[in-house]
């Protein structure tokens, strides 16, 4: 009977947002919206970055990545969410529930690994401004990339391997995506093992991760402590202030789902907050990372200018 109920129980059910019909609507008008700002944000960063001869350094190659990863992280939850609030069928696949929890551990450490990158940036450029070209090279830039994604996919394929070798009793997912606390209060079986693999997983890549930030910070306050100039400190808090605003909005709701006893759970409040991270974030990291980023805003009037001068709408003059 056991065999059979996993054969015919080969779905599970996304609950969603609310049942409520009128803010279902609203919702769906909101989040769309926002959708549509994280995809234009971010896609505009990466061209403005790929477009812009002087925007190619290694702080602006790390963040034309995180554009990329905030556009993935957001791609795997967003449609489908706001898919459901319209839809009345909301069941997804199993194998689709375990491909979009893949993703969506994949690329928030990939996330959180880039931040602890760009804080190591910021600290050579700050602290060995001397050094920072020859430290900072192309292929050592692309090193720690590629340590960073094949750290987010390591973590991920643990992460998710070990929630789909449980044995499911109910199908009913109270959340609007497939995420670890909801899908371990389906189970029947003992989830120990699953929380501990959590907690420690995502404990020492959160506290380790946060650790090197606030180290890199540290020596950053210091050195900029130092500086003579007050142009000089300005312009350096300035582009650090950036970072330290997308890290501190990043792991504050990391810490708060999943660094908890599973006692601790209320899938209500987890819901808003994951809504926050996954959606919200990515959204806000391009405004985080451009209105206060005089080059990428230089790099806009630039090739907005180039684009229309070439199509003779202005004179050559302007």
């Amino acid at each position: 009977m056991e065999g059979v109920n996993k054969t015919v129980h080969s779905e599970f059910t996304l609950l969603g947002l609310t049942e409520n019909p009128r803010l279902k609507l609203i919702l769906f008008a909101v989040f769309t919206g926002v959708y549509s700002l994280t995809v234009i944000g971010n896609i505009g960063i990466i061209v403005i970055i790929q477009l812009t001869p002087h925007l190619q350094t290694p702080m602006y190659f790390f963040l034309s990545h995180l554009s990329f990863v905030d556009l993935c992280y957001s791609s795997d939850i967003a449609p489908r969410m706001l898919a459901d609030l319209l839809s009345e069928s909301k069941r997804i696949f199993r194998t689709s529930c375990a491909i979009q929890l893949f993703i969506f551990f994949a690329a928030g450490t990939i996330e959180a690994l880039l931040l602890v990158t760009m804080a190591y940036d910021r600290y050579v450029a700050v602290c060995q401004p001397l050094h920072y070209m020859a430290i900072m090279t192309r292929k050592f830039c692309v090193l720690l990339l590629s340590m960073v994604y094949t750290g987010g996919i390591i973590h991920s394929m643990i992460e998710t391997g070990c929630t789909f070798r449980l044995h499911f009793c109910h199908w009913e997912i109270h959340h609007f995506c497939c995420d670890i606390p909801p899908l371990l209060k389906l189970s029947c079986t003992n989830t120990f093992t699953n929380e501990v693999v959590l907690f420690i997983f995502g404990g020492s890549l959160t506290i380790s991760t946060l650790m090197a930030v606030f180290i890199s910070y540290a020596a950053i306050i210091s050195a900029v402590l130092q500086m003579r100039s007050t142009a000089a400190r300005l312009r350096v808090f300035s582009t650090c202030a950036s970072h330290f605003t997308g890290v501190t909005l990043y792991f504050g709701p990391i810490i708060f789902i999943y660094l908890r006893p599973s006692s601790a759970y209320s899938l209500d409040e987890d819901k808003a907050v994951t809504l926050f991270y996954t959606v919200v974030i990515p959204m806000l990291n391009p405004l985080i990372y451009s209105l206060r980023n005089k080059d990428v805003k230089e790099g806009l009037r630039k090739i907005i200018e180039r684009k229309f001068i070439l199509r003779g709408i202005f004179p050559l003059n302007l």
